[in-house]
């Protein structure tokens, strides 16, 4: 009789719980209402990305339409932001303070001084108004921010302070209502003239305050407080420094002070003879320094030869020590500071009422001065100094000694 095998009986329906074969062969249950997940409160890192990017982008309009809204723009409103800005960094809170908000500042003012500069000077596009020029120098003198970029000039970056110069270079020569508003400023703000001439002992400020200054004494009342300054001796210093580009800063401004207001050098020179003349001679014409020798020699030159200082070049060509410096001079190897000192020397010989102590020097170094003058070349062809050298031979050889020539030794000592 054949076995019967019953079917295994069917899984009930609406069971919560099926029972499978574990990989070991052991029961494995599935709870299917527990494995349904929840969605997480914790948003996708795109969402994450979009949000901040919509904040950021809402900060940077806020901060566009801020910037936009405040930003100067007449000039009127440069100078009084600027004016602002370097009162910021003149206050003795903030002075010296670094950060951002200190750096930010900084970082204006470059922005603002090439802004001024442009309303000036102009740029490629356009060129400067005679409205915006005055508009913007009647307030840079009334909110007194020449005063204020002068003190703070050494805060301001590199290119600013290049462009702070030019604007206050450009604004000595802008007449507002046909009047040089600078002048009457600098009239009741002549000690800033003091801090220009000692920013020469800044090795970094002395481009800036020189060029400055030199623009400032085209006005005559301030190079006439320039020169009756206690500041005046400084210069034979200046020169001298080691620094080449400053010595050369220096001397122009040097030159400038003694040759721009004929009037007031004529009367500075009359006052002070004594001591200008013993510092010229000494630190400038017999400087070690061969720049300085030669340009020193070209502005004697200038001078004397002015017609407003007859009354200086005559008592400077009666001395016999003034005399033995120029006789060296022409001994010079450079053609330049020959050509100078002999148009200083023939002031000398020609001098109708010359010393016997000059006349006596000249007639003992006779031989040698003609020997020179004979062998004095010249690299261009010059008429005029032809015909000088040869009246300057002429009157050596006719010159006659006065009296006494005195110990020819001596003599030869102040002789070329």
């Amino acid at each position: 009789m054949p076995i019967q095998v019953a079917n295994p009986s069917p899984a009930p329906q609406g069971h919560h719980h099926q029972r499978r074969r574990g990989a070991f062969g052991g029961p494995m249950t599935m709870n299917h209402h527990h494995t349904s997940s929840k969605k997480s409160d914790k948003p996708a890192c795109g969402d994450s990305t979009l949000n901040l990017k919509n904040v950021f982008l809402r900060a940077m309009r806020h901060k566009l339409f801020k910037s936009k809204k405040s930003r100067p723009k007449t000039p009127v409103d440069l100078v009084s932001h600027t004016t602002s800005l370097l009162s910021y960094l003149n206050s003795a809170s903030y002075y010296p303070t670094t950060g951002h908000k200190h750096t930010g500042k900084i970082a204006e003012l470059d922005v603002l001084m090439r802004e001024l500069k442009i309303i000036l000077y102009g740029n490629g596009e356009s060129e400067p108004t005679a409205e915006a020029c005055a508009q913007l120098t009647q307030q840079f003198f009334k909110d007194n921010t020449l005063r204020l970029l002068i003190i703070c000039l050494p805060q301001l970056n590199l290119e600013a302070r290049k462009d702070a110069t030019q604007v206050v270079a450009n604004l000595q020569r802008q007449p507002v209502n046909s009047r040089l508003i600078a002048c009457d400023y600098l009239e009741s703000n002549l000690d800033l003239m003091d801090l220009l001439i000692c920013g020469y002992e800044d090795p970094a400020m002395a481009l800036h305050y020189g060029g400055m200054l030199r623009e400032c004494i085209r006005h005559q009342t301030v190079a006439r407080y320039v020169l009756k300054s206690v500041h005046m001796k400084k210069f034979f210093d200046y020169i001298q420094l080691p620094s080449f580009d400053v010595a050369a800063d220096a001397i122009a401004t040097f030159k400038e002070l003694m040759t721009r207001h004929k009037s007031t050098v004529s009367d500075f020179l009359t006052d002070n003879y004594d001591w200008f003349f013993v510092e010229f001679n000494s630190k400038l014409l017999q400087s070690p320094n061969y720049i300085t020798r030669r340009q020193a020699t070209k502005l004697l030159g200038d001078i004397l030869l002015d017609r407003s200082n007859v009354a200086v070049m005559v008592r400077y060509v009666s001395s016999k020590d003034n005399l033995r410096i120029l006789m060296n001079l022409l001994r010079e190897s450079s053609k330049s500071i020959q050509l100078d000192a002999f148009h200083v020397f023939k002031l000398f010989v020609a001098n109708q009422h010359k010393p016997s102590d000059i006349t006596n020097i000249l007639v003992a170094n006779r031989s040698k001065l003609l020997r020179l003058l004979a062998s004095f070349k010249i690299d261009k062809e010059d008429e005029s100094f032809e015909a000088d050298k040869a009246q300057v031979a002429r009157e050596i050889s006719e010159l006659v000694a006065t009296g006494s020539i005195g110990n020819s030794a001596e003599l030869a000592n102040l002789s070329c």
